[in-house]
């Protein structure tokens, strides 16, 4: 509601509440009709329909026109079918149809009893053509003009019945036959000489539609050519109705909003939020909430998968959320654009690679923005002394470098997969849409995490996931106390020791390590101090402490 009816609504509320029907029909005289739709919208029935009575009659179908469907019914309801009808048969005839196609069925048999012959064949033939064509969209409310006419004639027809006509901003001329051959702007005839023939301002350049087209091509089409009205005509070429832009932005309205619920993870909504059922919000939203929760326990796999490097390295999980969280935003992201495009006709089926190509590029410059960050976040923290793990303390510029190398696989692949989907739905003649936000996200996290760990295992296999490390109070590189020797013969090359960290309490349980031994040294004793140095399983070195 906008201002000037929200601060009218108090005031007519309390003039029908006092029967002061004089004042209530001045006010309502003054008002648009949008205005006194939308303050009668927000009354009771009762009151709505005794308010309603009052509305000058050339007002009162264009003010019904502009209802919510519910409220129409409302006042049908207490005005009765037999008032109700004359206001019905004032309607445009396409808004006529729309409202007898919405009404129950046995409210909408009685009306269309009521009607005219002539509002009658009018609104069944328009209700003949498929749910979503432009058949159910047009109006027979135009004006035809015949090409051998001249320009005083055809004004002349076009003061006689323009006023019963939706729009005579655009002229249409018919052959005999009542075919399409020509549309020809108003302007044109005020400028021309009186006295010529229509035939002369024609050039046979004219846009149509036709009546078992898809709304969504009317929508296309008039944004293409910004049209204020375009022909509508049946297979045989003869002009049947026109579509107007009033008609047509209401479809992309609802276009427009049906993708936003879409991109959501929401079926559409076939009623406004507020007028939707508590059960119908849940039935629109449940199958797509639990899909993506289903699908989200893939990553849950995933991560347990990796379980044994999260054990060796705890400080990788601490980094799941925001990797994983950056590849199904920039995922996100791609997916909308790519979506929206499509809608607007900027790209189709055949331009996959440019788009693949411009998304490598985009999704290569935000991997490294994002890397770089993650760099210097893990780096800052390392330098600061804030990691409680010594081993990360010791390696934190390993971390940082698999972060980053992890940021930017993860965000490439998102923008891949968030542009890339909507190409694949589109060629299984599925709706692009439904390759959502959510949904994109989901598939990202799964792999994410896939990517990460890999990153993780390739960069930190001798340092922080290094797998010579038996016990995590051992350190990488640590000064120990050798508490055990065990089973060393002369010849051995290698030597099992049971260690424990120097300073560690005696209660610190005792890490097992095998060390090379040196045929020219002698091995460590029990009770000798040594610094492991630990690179691999395979290449363990130690050296006395001094």
């Amino acid at each position: 509601m906008n201002p000037t009816a929200a601060l009218l609504e108090p005031e007519i509320r309390e003039l029908v509440q006092e029967g002061r029907y004089n004042d209530l029909r001045e006010i309502l005289h003054d008002l648009p009709s949008r205005d006194v739709a939308d303050i009668l919208a927000e009354l009771d029935p009762e009151k709505a329909a005794l308010a309603f009575r009052f509305l000058p009659h050339d007002d009162a179908a264009e003010t019904f026109a502009y209802l919510p469907p519910e409220k129409q019914e409302d006042l049908i309801d207490k005005m009765g079918a037999e008032s109700s009808v004359h206001i019905v048969e004032s309607m445009s005839a396409d808004d006529r149809a729309r409202l007898i196609d919405e009404l129950p069925a046995e409210c909408s048999q009685r009306i269309v009893a009521k009607l005219s012959p002539e509002s009658r064949r009018v609104t069944q033939a328009i209700l003949g053509y498929p749910p979503k064509s432009v058949g159910r969209l047009m109006t027979p409310d135009y004006i035809a003009v015949k090409p051998e006419w001249t320009i005083r004639q055809a004004i002349d027809f076009i003061r006689t019945r323009g006023r019963d006509a939706e729009t005579i901003n655009v002229i249409y001329v018919i052959d005999a036959e009542g075919k399409l051959i020509d549309d020809i702007r108003i302007r044109q005839f005020f400028l021309a000489d009186p006295d010529q023939t229509v035939e002369s301002l024609m050039n046979r350049s004219y846009y149509w539609l036709t009546a078992d087209q898809p709304q969504s091509e009317a929508v296309d089409m008039m944004r293409r050519y910004d049209r204020v009205a375009l022909p509508v005509v049946d297979s045989r070429g003869h002009l049947v109705g026109i579509v107007t832009h009033d008609d047509v932005a209401d479809v992309a309205e609802e276009q427009v909003t049906e993708d936003i619920h879409k991109l959501g993870g929401v079926s559409a909504l076939e009623e406004p939020y507020m007028a939707t059922s508590l059960f119908s919000l849940f039935k629109k939203r449940a199958p797509w909430l639990g899909l993506l929760f289903v699908s989200e326990l893939l990553t849950s796999n995933a991560i347990g998968f990796y379980e044994d490097e999260i054990k060796r390295a705890a400080i990788l999980a601490a980094f799941i959320p925001g990797i994983i969280s950056s590849g199904g935003n920039s995922g996100s992201q791609a997916s909308t654009l790519v979506i929206r495009a499509m809608g607007l006709r900027e790209i189709d089926l055949p331009d996959w690679t440019r788009v693949l190509r411009r998304e490598l590029a985009v999704a290569a410059m935000l991997g490294l923005m994002i890397g770089v960050i993650g760099f210097c976040r893990v780096t800052l923290f390392g330098r600061m002394g804030w990691f409680s793990d010594p081993d990360v303390s010791d390696h934190y510029v390993m971390l940082a470098i698999t972060i980053s190398a992890a940021l930017i696989g993860i965000v490439v692949w998102g923008s891949v997969m968030g542009s890339m989907l909507p190409f694949i739905m589109k060629k299984l003649k599925l709706d692009p849409a439904g390759s959502s936000a959510p949904f994109v996200a989901t598939l990202v996290d799964v792999t994410g995490i896939i990517i990460y760990f890999t990153c993780a295992i390739v960069i930190l296999r001798t340092t922080l996931l290094n797998p010579a490390v038996p016990e995590k109070s051992l350190r990488l590189n640590s000064e120990v106390t050798v508490i055990s020797v065990d089973g060393y013969r002369d010849g051995d090359q290698s030597l099992e020791l049971g260690v424990r960290a120097i300073g560690s309490d005696e209660s610190a349980p005792v890490s097992r390590v095998t060390i090379p031994i040196d045929k020219t040294a002698r091995p460590p004793a029990v009770g000798s101090r040594i610094k492991l140095n630990i690179a691999t399983q395979d290449a363990v070195s130690y050296e006395p402490v001094k």
